[in-house]
């Protein structure tokens, strides 16, 4: 109950057993501590006002919640640190702890463990350039810690100490690698360090079984900042998601052709599902989710809706244990004894009486310093997502680094052709180096911070490996790519410098190209001309280019595609190819066949940019189809629907090969047994 209505309550019993005469100095004190009549009957009629107001009884009715916990510091601390039983914390501490056992092998990359850290020249990604990966042994050593953190989190074994051996590493581990980052991530970083803080091994713990007397009641704002945590998660997710980029139905498209679409095939178009059910309902259900789950009416009616998403999201997308952490968040959201109420061997109450009666209505000053931490924490969480004003810098396409601002799902990209140009300054000589030759990550092509540390990477692996060609060279990317449907376009500019190019994270960045957006009206029409193109036959296909003024396309057609053209949308270009010198002035709606195995070049010309497209037919893949060498698909699909059993069996070897790669670790440094190291396929 709210704070204002229990003292109500005191004083009217107090006022009916206070005696006609004092008979003594206690009972002399409470009579002159009693406010006078008037004041009294006012302050009655003032709660019983705010009991009958409308937000009040929504609070109450709907949140289960009075408003006057909200009213005061001193009142919303009294409601953070009142007893409620630990029981459903537990689970899902135990929950948590055995998904991390299971991320630490997959997304945190220890089955690759070697391939991340025992290539001597891999290139990394850290939040601050002083980050640096320690040696490979080291490294399984890091690792083992964390696992071991894992197991102690999720048995409740010194849990503490069990978090902060998990937390340490992996969030090491974290910063180290901007590509590795995602929202999921972030936030299983974000709900270990609030466990760290809480008592969530006071149930279903060796904790607790090594100590029978401990109590079973925790303050609730253990509670409550996990449920905050996740919260924000689903509503900024949905605030992400309503903005034109989402709701037009570009970032997930044919996502429909999925079987858990199925059922709505049968019903509906399947561009209609990548519309309504992919965008529309999907940016509804993240808004409103977590509100719904908050308010006890609502509660059980949204339940299945909550689990049928994320067992979706765990069929649609590799997104590693992401779902099921978010499933095992579910239960927090009904009573706080619920573990124990599906038990049989427990009958004892939900809380002692010794502790229901506990005193918090003065909390002290370190709990009301507590509180203000809490709040203060809430405050950040509601900050960063739009923090992207400070951080300039990381601003490209998108804004921020992709990771803290729950802005899941809402941008996809398609990369076209990703170059890197190694210019010797003294002889001229141009060497094009394979773009992944130094790492597996493809995030670098899209963020400027990360494209300057990796062409410093370049260097400095030059340097160490061929210093007669390293010595004065210049390092330049060309990349294409397209986001949400849009046209290819370059995301830097090809003619910087890399190894010289200014980047601040504070500042934006002048050679970051700008996103094409003039062009967004375009979109519909791409969609109309590649269903044409891809009606001709089932190897025919389309790629919609737009390029910035005074910047040239250099594109290798390979001996395999025929029956390719050339065709301007908007703009104009000069068009000429390395086999005739004469060049060609083409204008909107012109077309021009290309020929193949030679090199085309496409200069925009003119004060904006130009788009064009390329329609292209693969001869190899069609003369084999004519041929009649063809795949068994249908079986191939038939065993894709629901392989549980190949993905069990895949996370069982790729969890051997982590233990594999812990134990070769620890024999180089206590035996020096050398450690077998995996090779990179680069292609």
């Amino acid at each position: 109950m709210g704070h204002s209505t229990k003292k109500t309550s005191t004083m009217a019993n107090s006022k009916r057993k206070l005696p006609t005469k004092p008979s003594s100095n206690e009972d002399s004190n409470q009579e002159k501590s009693l406010p006078s009549t008037k004041e009294s009957t006012n302050e009655v009629h003032s709660t019983n006002a705010k009991e009958t107001s409308p937000l009040n009884r929504f609070f109450r009715d709907c949140l289960g919640h009075e408003l006057s916990n909200f009213s005061s510091l001193s009142h919303f601390t009294s409601w953070l640190e009142r007893p409620v039983d630990g029981a459903a914390l537990g689970i899902f501490r135990l929950l948590y702890g055995a998904a991390m056992l299971i991320d630490i092998a997959e997304e945190r990359g220890g089955g690759q463990l070697d391939l991340r850290f025992g290539e001597p020249l891999h290139c990394h990604f850290p939040l601050f350039n002083g980050l640096r990966a320690l040696a490979y042994p080291l490294m399984g050593c890091v690792y083992l810690c964390m696992w071991l953190g894992a197991w102690g989190i999720m048995l409740g074994f010194r849990f503490r100490t069990s978090c902060l051996a998990f937390l340490v590493p992996y969030w090491y581990i974290f910063l180290l690698d901007k590509p590795t980052w995602n929202n999921h991530s972030y936030l299983f970083g974000l709900v270990g360090l609030l466990l760290l803080f809480t008592q969530a091994d006071s149930y279903c713990s060796l904790d607790r079984w090594l100590n029978p007397r401990r109590s079973r009641c925790i303050p609730y704002w253990n509670y409550f900042v996990i449920k905050f945590q996740f919260f924000i998660l689903y509503m900024y997710a949905g605030l992400k998601k309503f903005s034109l980029e989402w709701l037009s139905g570009y970032a997930m498209s044919n996502l429909s052709h999925h079987w858990v679409f199925t059922p709505f095939r049968q019903v509906i178009d399947p561009e209609m599902i990548d519309l309504l059910i992919v965008h529309w309902f999907t940016a509804f259900f993240d808004l409103s989710i977590a509100f719904f789950m908050t308010m006890d009416k609502t509660r059980l009616l949204v339940t299945p809706f909550m689990i049928s998403f994320h067992l979706m999201n765990s069929r649609l997308f590799v997104i590693g244990m992401f779902p099921w952490v978010c499933l095992a968040e579910v239960p927090l959201f009904f009573s706080f004894d619920w573990p124990r109420r599906i038990s049989r061997w427990s009958k004892a109450p939900l809380l002692p009486a010794s502790q229901a009666t506990k005193d918090v209505s003065k909390p002290g000053l370190l709990t009301r310093l507590r509180t203000i931490l809490i709040l203060g924490y809430c405050g950040l969480q509601l900050f960063l997502p739009y923090s992207h004003f400070i951080t300039k810098g990381y601003n490209n396409w998108t804004n921020g680094l992709y990771g803290y601002s729950w802005d899941m799902m809402v941008h996809s990209y398609d990369t076209l052709q990703t170059s890197i140009q190694v210019v010797d300054n003294e002889s001229r000589q141009v060497h094009n180096l394979h773009p992944y030759a130094f790492t597996e990550y493809d995030r670098w092509t899209k963020y400027a911070d990360m494209a300057v540390q990796y062409a410093s990477c370049i260097e400095e692996n030059l340097r160490a490996s061929q210093p007669e060609v390293a010595k004065n060279i210049s390092i330049y990317f060309d990349i294409w790519c397209s986001m949400n449907g849009r046209f290819q376009q370059r995301s830097f500019d090809p003619r910087v410098d890399l190894l010289r190019a200014k980047w601040s994270p504070f500042e934006s960045t002048s050679w970051s190209l700008p996103l094409l957006n003039e062009l967004n009206y375009m979109r519909p029409k791409l969609r109309t001309i590649e269903t044409e193109v891809l009606a001709w036959n089932n190897y025919s296909d389309v790629v919609f280019v737009a390029d910035f003024p005074g910047l040239t396309l250099t594109n290798f057609i390979s001996p395999d595609l025929i029956n390719c053209t050339l065709t301007i949308l908007e703009g104009n270009v000069r068009y000429r190819n390395e086999r005739d010198p004469e060049a060609y002035f083409l204008t909107a709606g012109k077309s021009i066949g290309l020929e193949n195995n030679i090199t085309h070049l496409v200069t925009t010309i003119g004060q904006k940019p130009a788009s064009y497209l390329f329609t292209y037919t693969n001869k190899t893949m069609l003369e084999q189809d004519e041929g009649g060498i063809t795949t068994d698909k249908p079986e191939r699909e038939a065993r894709s629907i629901l392989p549980l059993w190949q993905e069990f069996q895949h996370r069982v070897t790729n969890y051997q090969q982590f233990l594999a790669h812990i134990g070769n670790c620890l024999l180089y440094l206590i035996y020096d047994v050398p450690i077998p190291l995996a090779v990179r396929d680069r292609d």
